[in-house]
């Protein structure tokens, strides 16, 4: 039994947070990492249902920009939450209470997601986005003071954090002026900017690469699941409302084809993760999955509105409607694509760019065949990637 676990047992209430061991073996998603995932799904179900409304309504870019805006307020302080628990997961009472205090942040978040689209009042919003943010700080202090040797990094990221929430909330009393979109791509580019400031500063945090491919397979897992009950609640609900039986049962089954092609194309590669890693490389990896978690979110918006053109008329056209997948779909593509290309030869983007083109031709063809008929060629478009990557994968 190891040191770590020896104090865990003896003063639970307390264990010093010196830092994990990057190499631990079995390293494994603790109970409170998969409650904190679900609850953050959660706010990630709102935002898709806040989106999937404004797609039905024609509010097409008004949707789109608010889903990116709520997404990146639940999926930023995921990440930091993720690779900090990595380094630094104590599991004593501190930790978890700390942690309860971010879980409650993004329901907070969750709540104000319908006045953020609604009203473009992020009042609430941003209120749980700083909860969450701020008890980070607070896991940042406790570091900085019991780990000396990574104090310099755990300061910076302490510091930095706790700036620029002032800043969020000063930009909530501006309003959405012209100096308000400013100073939000100011702050956004801020956030994204500190781990890479702070990581230069001294000893890196001692993250596990396995427990991050873990933490990070797991969420998109949740997250396709949520999509697949968003696609069967949408099915269900035309249903009872008259839609007919043979075009539902299309969307339904195209969905799910998706839905499995792209949990195939995420898992086919074993991810490139690991401190022989640059920096850079790893920020990129890591920042790549927001376009693959919001992409795999939109996707069950945008199957819910497919399923709802089978029963009522919606102010969409035909491509519009299919396109509210086929996008989604691509951006996803070309993410995997992305986060698997150090691991692989550029050769990889050639069948994706053919999927690609092939599920965004199937939008286009709405227009003659239906939006059923073309969410199901993008499934079988989809599906037709994975086969090729598992006959290269074969032969090799």
């Amino acid at each position: 039994m190891g040191e770590a676990a020896v104090n865990a047992r003896m003063r639970p209430w307390h264990v010093p947070m010196t830092g994990r061991d990057p190499n631990e073996a079995h390293r494994a998603a603790t109970p409170l990492e998969l409650l904190f995932d679900l609850c953050f799904v959660v706010a990630v179900a709102q935002a898709a249902g806040a989106l999937h409304h404004d797609l039905a309504e024609g509010e097409i870019a008004h949707g789109v920009v608010s889903y990116l805006i709520i997404f990146f307020g639940v999926w930023w302080p995921w990440l930091n939450f993720t690779w900090f628990a990595s380094a630094y997961d104590t599991d004593d009472v501190q930790y978890r209470l700390l942690t309860f205090v971010q879980i409650a942040g993004v329901l907070v978040v969750a709540a104000g997601v319908r006045a953020a689209f609604q009203d473009m009042d992020y009042t609430v919003s941003v209120g749980g986005y700083v909860i969450m943010r701020i008890a980070l700080v607070a896991q940042w202090l406790r570091a900085a003071r019991e780990d000396p040797g990574g104090r310099p990094v755990a300061i910076r990221f302490a510091v930095a954090i706790a700036l620029i929430q002032l800043g969020w909330v000063l930009r909530v009393l501006v309003g959405w002026t012209e100096f308000g979109f400013v100073a939000f791509a100011v702050l956004l580019v801020l956030e994204l900017a500190v781990p890479y400031w702070a990581e230069r500063s001294g000893r890196p945090t001692p993250w596990n690469p396995g427990h991050i491919v873990e933490r990070y397979g797991l969420f998109t897992i949740i997250v396709l699941g949520e999509c697949v009950l968003a696609t069967m609640t949408a099915v269900q609900v035309a249903f009872d409302a008259g839609g007919l039986l043979g075009p539902l049962l299309t969307v339904a089954v195209g969905g799910l084809l998706l839905v499995f092609a792209m949990w195939w194309a995420y898992f086919k590669h074993e991810p490139d993760v690991g401190h022989h890693r640059s920096l850079r490389a790893m920020i990129g990896w890591g920042y790549g999955h927001y376009f693959v978690f919001a992409a795999v979110a939109a996707v069950g918006a945008g199957l819910q509105v497919a399923a709802e053109t089978t029963h009522d008329a919606t102010q969409l056209g035909p491509v519009v409607a299919a396109s509210t997948v086929s996008v989604p779909v691509v951006i996803f593509l070309a993410a995997v694509g992305f986060i698997h290309v150090r691991t692989r030869t550029v050769a990889i983007f050639a069948p994706i760019v053919v999927a690609a083109v092939l599920v965004l031709a199937a939008g286009l063809a709405a227009t003659w065949i239906g939006v059923p008929p073309a969410i199901l060629a993008m499934g079988l478009a989809v599906c037709g990637l994975v086969a090729v990557n598992v006959a290269t994968l074969t032969r090799e």
